[in-house]
């Protein structure tokens, strides 16, 4: 199966080695883009935004999950928030939907009230952290 992985790139050192674990299991992953340098995590967010312009981060990513039979959602721990899905990844998960992709989470649905709903009616199935219940 041809997996996307999505998540906040907070998580791409665990997302290198889930990569890692499906590639083993006879898994084609493609992975976010990770643009080398830069420090995507300044306080007010511009540098994010302007990466996200300058190298189209969010249309490549689109046009992985296009080419996807599924998307895997790498949903770790970020501050407070358990299990956390970003804005991003959100929109991801929506449009994986839209194309009739399969949704995987890696861990449950966080306690975030704009995602709970929304995830349930996708219909994502939780790994309870084992990428090995694919």
């Amino acid at each position: 199966m041809k997996i996307t992985i999505c998540g906040s790139l907070k998580f791409f050192d665990t997302m290198v080695g889930i990569q890692e674990r499906l590639e083993e299991m006879g898994h084609e992953v493609l992975m976010p883009i990770e643009v080398p340098g830069l420090d995507y995590w300044s306080d007010d967010g511009s540098l994010r935004v302007k990466a996200k312009r300058a190298h189209d981060l969010i249309g490549k990513h689109f046009r992985k999950i296009e080419q996807s039979d599924a998307v895997l959602v790498v949903n770790m721990t970020k501050g407070a928030i358990e299990h956390y899905i970003g804005a991003n990844t959100f929109l991801e998960l929506g449009f994986a939907h839209y194309l009739g992709k399969r949704v995987y989470l890696l861990h449950p649905i966080p306690d975030q009230p704009y995602i709970l709903d929304e995830v349930l009616a996708i219909g994502a199935q939780v790994l309870d952290g084992d990428v090995s219940n694919l």
